[in-house]
């Protein structure tokens, strides 16, 4: 029997089992009896990455949760979310540098995947990462830093190198945000202005449906203490109440707009920790480009628009600063996420997913690796050769290995 499928009920997993281990001993037996298996966190990929033919939730073990103050550091159980880790960091007086827009998803399959939020200075939630602790294959628990030479390779991993058990990520003192919304931004001026746009404020959003006269709106996430956002964006007007990113939908699971200053944690995310966003009927396709490719990238997406509209709820411009880290849409450039919510119309979405990515692709577009999409370009990743023999040395039997990671890394 199944397990039951993901968030978007777009993929049922072909796992029977779902181990549920109440410490790390029994995390390692469980690791090292099984032949085939793979970490489930909060179900949130939309795609059959997280599957296998056993899977195994750590959301049961105590989460030890430790604030090093001296390193600006906190550890935790990989089971943890981020809305779930926010709120004890902020009552401790702490932060993370950046979120992504639900607060519910978890940290380690985050990490895994190279989700990110937004800001030309913040880099994606992986490179907020600085330690690892990882069951592997023979059920050995090892731990790995920045000053391993695997680290790189090691932290946007997608599951292919064992059971993450605990990480360790950077902190700064609390900070206070503002979130201001602006509408009517024309297609011109956000393409004569696009880097003045992303860098008005700590994390920018723009939202569009590609088709109408005007992009959409615009989401500034200014931290209390750095420049004030203005009156007009380019032309674009405040917005008079606050706004849902899709077109029409109630505001009241998103977070507080309209300028009120209040903790990182419940203005970075676009949606409140105490809402579920939405009933997970969609499907979602994200792509991240150069940032030199921004504007150009964006045109080439615009032109599809009639194309695409039909089956689009909203899209949502992002961006990030580039990392390190080798399997990261971000490696080596800064980006520009270019994210797709569809309506659940899979047989439309999967037809136009290579049309669009034909479009991006003389702009080295990567896909998100927990998103939809149609194929890899590997060429795009050069420290893939060295991601799959790092794979091989922890998982030399192929025990973290599914369907996914066949097609698409191995």
């Amino acid at each position: 029997m199944s397990i039951g499928t993901n968030w978007a009920k777009y993929h049922e997993y072909r796992a029977s089992t779902l181990h549920q281990p109440g410490t790390i001993d029994e995390l390692q037996q469980l690791v090292s009896a099984a032949s085939t298996i793979r970490a489930l966190g909060s179900r949130h990929s939309f795609n059959d990455l997280a599957d296998s033919t056993e899977l195994v939730s750590l959301a049961a073990m105590d989460p030890n949760i430790v604030i090093d103050e001296e390193t600006e550091t906190v550890s935790f159980s990989a089971g943890l979310t981020y809305g779930e880790l926010g709120v004890v960091l902020q009552g401790a007086g702490w932060a993370l540098r950046n979120l992504a827009s639900l607060p519910h998803i978890s940290v380690a399959g985050a990490i895994a995947t190279g989700t990110h939020g937004s800001g030309v200075t913040n880099g994606t939630l992986a490179r907020a990462v600085s330690g690892l602790e990882i069951v592997t294959a023979s059920g050995e628990l090892r731990t790995i830093g920045p000053v391993d030479p695997e680290f790189d390779g090691a932290v946007v991993s997608l599951g292919a190198l064992g059971i993450v058990s605990r990480i360790t990520l950077d902190i700064e003192p609390t900070f206070d945000v503002r979130q201001d919304v602006f509408s009517g931004l024309s297609w011109n001026s956000l393409l004569e202005n696009y880097d003045g746009i992303v860098t008005r404020a700590y994390s920018t959003s723009i939202f569009t449906r590609w088709v109408d006269d005007a992009v959409g709106d615009v989401w500034l996430k200014s931290r209390i203490g750095d420049r004030k956002p203005p009156q007009e964006l380019y032309g674009a007007a405040r917005a008079a109440t606050d706004l849902h990113p899709l077109p029409d939908a109630s505001s009241s699971s998103t977070t507080t707009q309209g300028g009120i200053p209040g903790p990182w944690i419940d203005r970075l995310p676009h949606f409140r920790m105490g809402f579920t966003p939405s009933n997970g009927d969609e499907l979602q396709t994200e792509y991240l480009v150069p940032r030199r490719h921004a504007v150009a990238a964006i045109s080439a997406i615009r032109g599809l628009g009639d194309r695409i509209a039909p089956h689009l709820y909203v899209s949502e411009l992002r961006t990030m600063a580039a990392d390190s880290l080798w399997l990261s849409g971000a490696y080596e450039t800064d980006a520009v996420g270019i994210h797709f919510t569809w309506k659940f119309e899979p047989d439309a979405v999967l037809a136009l997913l290579p049309v669009i990515e034909d479009a991006l692709a003389p702009f080295d577009a990567r896909p998100h690796w927990g998103k939809l999409f149609h194929a890899v370009r590997r060429e795009l990743y050069p420290k893939l050769g060295e991601f799959v023999s790092l794979a091989e040395e922890l998982d030399p039997t192929g025990k973290f290995r599914n369907d996914y990671l066949q097609r698409n890394v191995f």
